[in-house]
């Protein structure tokens, strides 16, 4: 959407930006996202939440659309937002991804939430032996006498 746009519908009457944004929308994907609907009544907060995101994903012409919606399927499966996920998959059929391509995004989001875990468990792990094994103190910031986390 170019500047020329934004502007317009910035002076637009908000009930009226409204209208031709959650049209776009639907036009574009197909439905109306449920955040969306749910904010149509304050278009204080739908007019620009709306425009943000067609900046990003819409108006984005460094990934097609497909590639953005296979990384809308990871990111909605990590974080296990069921409508997210169940409406991103939608728009990725209509796209014409296979159920195949489907899958590898959700795997590679598996992977990465996998790693996600691990990684917060053992640096917790981690921290609460490292003074022992002569890791860097989290309060000294410093390889410490064993502080025990009250500084040196």
């Amino acid at each position: 959407m170019d500047i020329e746009k934004i502007q317009r519908i910035m002076r637009m009457d908000p009930d009226d930006a409204v209208e031709e944004l959650m049209n776009a929308v639907e036009k574009y994907y197909g439905e109306v996202p449920y955040i969306l609907q749910y904010l149509q009544d304050t278009p204080e907060l739908l007019v620009p939440k709306i425009l943000y995101d067609s900046a990003i994903i819409r108006e984005f012409k460094r990934l097609d659309p497909k590639t953005v919606e296979l990384i809308s399927i990871g990111v909605s499966a990590a974080i296990r937002c069921d409508h997210c996920l169940r409406m991103h998959i939608r728009i990725a059929e209509k796209l014409g991804l296979s159920k195949e391509e489907i899958f590898d995004a959700v795997l590679i989001a598996g992977t990465l939430s996998n790693a996600t875990v691990l990684a917060y468990a053992t640096r917790v792990m981690d921290s609460k032996e490292g003074i022992e094994r002569g890791h860097r103190c989290e309060v000294c910031d410093v390889g410490c006498n064993g502080c025990g986390g009250e500084g040196e």
